[in-house]
This record gives structure tokens, sequence and C-alpha cells, in this order.
């Protein structure tokens, strides 16, 4: 019981922190408010609906859990009424992205194994379940996603499913587990945001 609700606050955390992204990329580009609640709820939400959707479970929480509506609605309310808070901040949207991008990595990987996926699968959803919101947001602002640009971004949430994965297959400590993983995705995040480390280009050959 306590380790299912370790995965249930692990979810929210990172539903709260990828609603406040979402909120605050809205906000840099103006939107209204409306468009900040909406811009918050599929930033916090998508990834793990996607989840939902693969593993056959309908309908997904993100939509028919008010835990996760009422969360992503909360963040998003703090993120734009608090905005002299974030200001201070010299990359709030990168910020709260990368905490939340473990969270969603080891609780999606969870779910996957819980409901019968195999360990590819479930390293695979952990992965989607973390940077599948941050896909929605990009695109619905009009920018080119984090995931498809060189920045160590997916490559983080993966690291984290793996352990995550590894832990429950093999039994280690699952208490400690999971916020090693996190912890794990949110300093390789931090440290290429920090030292602007990136995956190598892809670029043709030029023709003769």
């Amino acid at each position: 019981m306590l380790e299912h609700e370790l995965f249930i606050l692990m979810d929210l955390l990172g539903t709260f922190a990828f609603a406040v992204s979402g909120a605050a990329a809205a906000r840099e580009q103006r939107l209204d408010v409306f468009g900040a609640y909406a811009v918050a709820f599929l930033t916090a939400c998508g990834g793990g609906i996607v989840r939902d959707l693969c593993l056959g479970v309908l309908p997904p929480a993100g939509i028919s859990d008010w835990n996760y509506v009422a969360c992503s609605g909360l963040a998003a309310t703090m993120a734009i009424w608090a905005s002299a808070w974030l200001d201070r901040l010299s990359y709030p949207v990168r910020l709260f992205d990368a905490l939340g991008l473990g969270f969603f990595a080891v609780a999606g990987a969870h779910k996957a194994l819980t409901h019968g996926a195999n360990i590819e699968a479930a390293i695979v959803l952990g992965t989607v379940t973390a940077v599948g919101g941050g896909v929605f947001r990009d695109v619905l602002l009009n920018r080119v996603p984090v995931i498809l640009a060189k920045e160590i971004y997916a490559l983080a949430a993966l690291v984290a499913a793996i352990i995550q994965v590894l832990a429950e297959v093999y039994r280690w400590r699952i208490a400690v587990t999971p916020w090693f993983a996190a912890g794990a995705c949110f300093m390789i995040r931090f440290l290429a945001l920090r030292y602007a480390w990136g995956l190598p280009l892809v670029s043709a050959n030029e023709r003769q």
C-alpha cells in the first residue's frame, strides 16, 4: 500500500512541476488565462494520457482522476499569480521541466509494469510519459520540441526509466530506488543545461 502511495506521490509531483513549466511557457508567449491553463494541463497530463492509451487504460487517468486535474490547475494558478517569483528564476520552464522529467519517467515505468508490460515496453512508456507533455507544450507554442533538439532530454528520462524497471525486475529496495532514479534524471538534465552538453547533430555530407 505504501509503495502504491509512493508512486502516486511521484506522479503528482511530476504533474505539478510540468504544469508550472507549461504555464510559465504560456506566459512567456503572452497567452490569455484560458490558454495558460490549457497548455499547463496538456504539459502536465499529455505524456500520461499517451501512456495510458498505449496500455489500454481507459479513460486515461489524466482526464478521469480529479487529482491530476486539480494538481494541474493549482500549479498553473500559482505560476500565473506568482509570476513575480518565477521572474526571479533564470529559466523557470527548463527548471520545472527538469524536475518533472524524472518523476514522470519513474511513475510511468512503474505503471507500465503493473499493467503487464514487458521490460522494453515499460522503459519506452516511462520515457514517453516523461517527454510527452513537453512535446505537446512546444507544439502548441509553435516551438521546436526539446526532444528533437540536440539537448540531452529524452536520454535523461530514459536513464531514470531503466533504473526503475531494473529495480522492480530484480527486486531492489523499491522505496529508495524511485527517488534515486528521479534524482539521477534531474542531475543529468541539470548538468547538461549547465555545461551545454548535447548529442551530436546529424548533418548531411556536401556533395561534390
